[in-house]
């Protein structure tokens, strides 16, 4: 049975499309196992390192506790990868901040250019494509798991600016993908056409009406003119009332008008975007999605945690400065409450015409551009991976021992079904996919 069916049948039984995904999955109906399962991919960034005394589990295995930066993930302990080790091996042009960002999804060297960093020789955009964005396409190049979009880009607190710190999602090479971080736009792009089409229909409404009573006062010959445009009307209405094949299955989110966007209202503008995710996943709009809050050298001021100092001013600071410390603890503490966030979300919704939830059949990826803030490294970049979408044994934290990070992008392709031998820069390739099964 495929979706347009299961739909007409879920109307002939008198039950609402938004009540799908919590019939669908009854096997006595037959509606469970009727598509391929879906797997979806998202990657949520954070900028400036990490704390590793507060971030890093201290023992290796399933028998491990999660530190105070995690805690807010406690309640998906057992649904986590932590991957410790992994090292972003890129060099080249560009500093540390610029190739741990545009770098970190693509895998890939800069290209010389005229953007100059804090040290280090100038550079440009990335070489290649990311990893997201790869995984899109490979999904889109296939029947059973095209959508809509393929991928959507979200940001949070993301500036105007086009550069190398800015953008870690790219089409293909010198091609950088720009997250949309205004949630009204990113709305707008979702729902605007569904919007208008509605808004159409309910004028052909009152042209339909108008049409009538005018007709009861006019000439013969004037009403077989009258008729032929009500017919227009009519065809009009049977073209924008076909929506079968784009019928929502759970309405947009509703939000209040008029949060600007600006460093103090970040935190709802993050739980807007992480709702216009969740929702365009139940309505299968996209199966590949990236959440960037702010970017590298970001120097959001997080009023809402009572700290004054911008973020990547306070990462750059002594190992032995406590109140820094504290802070930057806070601020990926955060950051890791809206990864909760959006995991709750994804658990609590059944998956659509499949079974579990949409976090069994999504895996995030939660990253950064640096190991650690104050001394730019590129070793031990944070990989923590959530959900099971991608069919990787969770539950554990691992010891990944200096493995070059585009050997997880490799994993990623590979647990979606495509086999890719290299990813980037082919020497960086070398060992081939993670064993995360």
């Amino acid at each position: 049975m495929n979706p347009l069916d299961r739909r007409q049948f879920i109307r002939d039984i008198g039950v609402s499309t938004a009540a799908l995904p919590f019939i669908t999955g009854l096997p006595s109906l037959g509606l469970a196992a009727t598509t391929p399962r879906r797997q979806r991919l998202v990657v949520m960034f954070s900028p400036n390192g990490t704390i590793p005394k507060n971030f890093w589990p201290d023992a290796t295995g399933s028998d491990f506790e999660l530190k105070e930066i995690m805690k807010p993930l406690a309640p998906f302990r057992d649904r986590m990868l932590v991957l410790n080790g992994l090292n972003n091996r890129v060099r080249g042009d560009g500093d540390s901040h610029m190739r741990g960002m545009s770098c970190l999804l693509t895998g890939i060297e800069l290209f010389p250019g005229n953007i100059q960093g804090g040290s280090d020789t100038p550079a440009g955009w990335a070489k290649g494509i990311s990893i997201d964005q790869e995984i899109k396409n490979f999904f889109q190049s296939r029947e059973a798991t095209r959508t809509r979009f393929g991928s959507l880009e979200f940001g949070v607190g993301v500036s105007d600016r086009a550069d190398p710190w800015t953008r870690m999602s790219y089409a293909g090479s010198n091609q950088p993908v720009a997250p949309t971080d205004d949630p009204y736009q990113m709305y707008q792009k979702l729902y605007g056409q569904l919007r208008d089409r509605d808004s159409l229909l309910s004028i052909l409404d009152e042209v339909r009406d108008d049409l009538d009573r005018v007709s009861k006062k006019i000439s013969a010959e004037d009403r077989r003119l009258l008729e032929e445009h009500a017919g227009f009307v009519r065809q009009m209405e049977q073209e924008f009332g076909r929506v079968d094949s784009n019928a929502l299955v759970s309405n947009p989110p509703k939000f209040e008008a008029g949060i600007t966007n600006q460093n103090d209202n970040v935190p709802r503008l993050s739980r807007m975007q992480i709702d216009l995710m969740v929702n365009s996943f139940v309505n299968d709009f996209a199966r590949v999605g990236t959440l960037q809050y702010t970017k590298s050298v970001g120097q959001a001021r997080m009023n809402w945690l009572n700290i004054k100092d911008g973020h990547h001013g306070l990462s750059h600071e002594s190992d032995k400065n406590e109140d820094a410390v504290d802070k930057l603890t806070r601020i990926n503490k955060w950051f890791a409450s809206e990864l909760a966030y959006l995991a709750k979300r994804l658990a609590e919704i059944p998956e659509p015409g499949g079974s579990g939830s949409l976090l069994d059949n999504t895996t995030i990826l939660w990253t950064n551009e640096l190991g650690k803030g104050n001394n730019h490294t590129l070793r031990n970049i944070p990989f923590v991976l959530l959900g099971e979408g991608l069919g990787f044994k969770m539950g554990r934290s691992l010891d990944m021992k200096g493995a070059a990070h585009n050997r997880l992008h490799l994993a990623m392709a590979h647990a979606v079904g495509h086999h890719l031998k290299t990813f980037g820069n082919k020497k960086l390739s070398q060992g081939g996919p993670l064993s995360l099964a």
